[in-house]
């Protein structure tokens, strides 16, 4: 029997587990999902090969976890950010918060990898399921405002939504770049903001309307 480095049996299985889950990212995010072979990630977690077999059957199981994982934490995030909140202005705001919050920390790291990884269809596929169902709640409080056309408005927030969670991801500081994208979205997601910007001399002949 291995060395016990906790308490019980079952939480250094856990830590064991845990330690292998974070190595396989490690390898994920810097090679691609080709390098997460049980050598490699044994390897990297500082275990035998033989051990990685203890906690997993094989590398695409172990991506499986990853995809599972990945999502687990943001989920419960977002989901405690946004419990006592009910106006959709309000839970869009604590949504993009958190996000960018996250993406300090490297959270968004494996989903990301494993987005752009060549996974097995039905890996991939769950990476999709979880990803749409992590970004329903900003979804739903977007159909909830005020505006037509919520599907191709959730597009284009989604997309500065990622915009700055990749300025956040090369080191720009997540509440200043919260600040900026919610104030942009603001402008652009309330009916008075379409009002000035339809009388605006400026938008009204193709021009773009410079800062205030």
């Amino acid at each position: 029997m291995p060395k016990i480095n906790a308490a019980t049996v079952a939480e250094h299985r856990a830590q064991q587990r845990a330690a292998l889950i974070q190595a396989a990212v490690d390898v994920l995010v810097e090679q691609g999902a080709a390098a997460v072979t049980p050598a490699a990630v044994g390897a990297r977690a500082g275990l035998a090969r033989s051990s990685f077999y203890q906690y997993f059957p094989s590398a695409a199981a172990l991506l499986a976890a990853i995809v599972e994982e990945a999502f687990t934490a943001a989920d419960a995030a977002t989901a405690q950010a946004l419990a006592d909140l009910r106006e959709p202005v309000q839970r869009l705001d604590a949504f993009i918060r958190t996000e960018l919050l996250l993406a300090a920390r490297g959270a968004h790291r494996p989903a990301k990898a494993l987005m752009q990884a060549d996974l097995p269809p039905e890996c991939l596929a769950r990476v999709h399921e979880l990803h749409h169902r992590h970004n329903a709640p900003l979804q739903a409080a977007i159909a909830a405002l005020p505006g037509d056309a919520p599907e191709l408005t959730g597009q284009l927030v989604g997309g500065t939504v990622q915009a700055a969670m990749t300025a956040v991801e090369h080191g720009a500081d997540p509440v200043r770049v919260a600040d900026r994208a919610l104030a942009l979205l603001r402008h652009g997601l309330t009916p008075q903001s379409a009002e000035q910007s339809d009388d605006h001399p400026a938008t009204a002949q193709g021009r773009a309307v410079p800062p205030a």
